[in-house]
């Protein structure tokens, strides 16, 4: 009976979520560069990519449950480290992180109608994973943009995983962490992969939980090793995922 149900949602999926989502999509990203043009590329960020996402959750539906907001600290970057298991942990983070930040995303996402310009307007770091020079060249122009709560977005795992267990860390985070001079916030994402699994254009309803943990202090960014931070980091996401 449940695959039957599931079955049967997909024609919703189809009929309904999928149009609805990339007409909504293609129209927040055009507010969103027009905003962004005028000098209103930090509120497009914090507010209406905010609300883009909140819609597309409602009409899946896919509700959101947060841990931890306590360890935010209000006007503090930082450098935000999460799991990456699917699509809807992009919608989960947009909608419910209380933090104004810029994604680290591949180069290949420019590439994508309406949403790569919008992501270029808005001053996500798009970086190129063939061309490491490139790539250092796009972290550090964005360095002047982390500041007064602005914080730095990374999926240190680099793809998607399969939700049961992580992918190893990339260093790129933890090294802009120690170049930046902030402290890193570690994210878990759990039960996005149920909702859309990685690799499939299957959705299906369910909760998506964030779990902000406490952040690794900015005297543990100074004193330990690359990789130490990194382990530290993946530690801290793997107990609740």
């Amino acid at each position: 009976m449940r695959k039957l149900m599931s079955n049967l949602f997909q024609i919703y999926v189809w009929l309904f979520l999928y149009p609805v989502a990339w007409t909504w999509t293609a129209l927040v990203c055009i507010v969103i560069a027009l905003m962004s043009h005028v000098g209103g590329a930090k509120w497009a960020g914090r507010y209406v990519a905010r609300l883009w996402g909140k819609f597309i959750l409602w009409i899946t539906p896919a509700r959101v449950k947060t841990k931890g907001l306590g360890h935010i600290e209000a006007h503090q970057s930082y450098v935000v480290v999460a799991n990456h298991q699917s699509t809807y942990d992009i919608l989960a983070v947009y909608g419910h992180m209380p933090l104004d930040f810029k994604w680290v995303i591949k180069q290949e996402l420019r590439k994508v109608p309406f949403l790569g310009f919008a992501c270029h307007k808005i001053g996500h770091i798009f970086v190129d994973r063939r061309n490491r020079q490139a790539s250092l060249a796009s972290m550090e122009a964005a360095k002047t943009t982390l500041v007064d709560g602005t914080s730095v977005f990374f999926f240190p795992e680099g793809t998607r995983s399969n939700g049961q267990s992580l992918n190893p860390f990339k260093k790129g985070a933890f090294k802009m962490a120690k170049d930046l001079g902030l402290p890193i916030l570690p994210l878990s994402i759990a039960d996005a992969d149920k909702v859309m699994p990685s690799k499939s254009v299957k959705i299906l309803p369910g909760t998506i939980t964030l779990t902000f943990h406490e952040p690794i202090s900015l005297v543990d960014v100074e004193s330990k090793r690359t990789a130490e931070l990194a382990e530290l980091a993946q530690q801290k996401i793997a107990s609740a995922v």
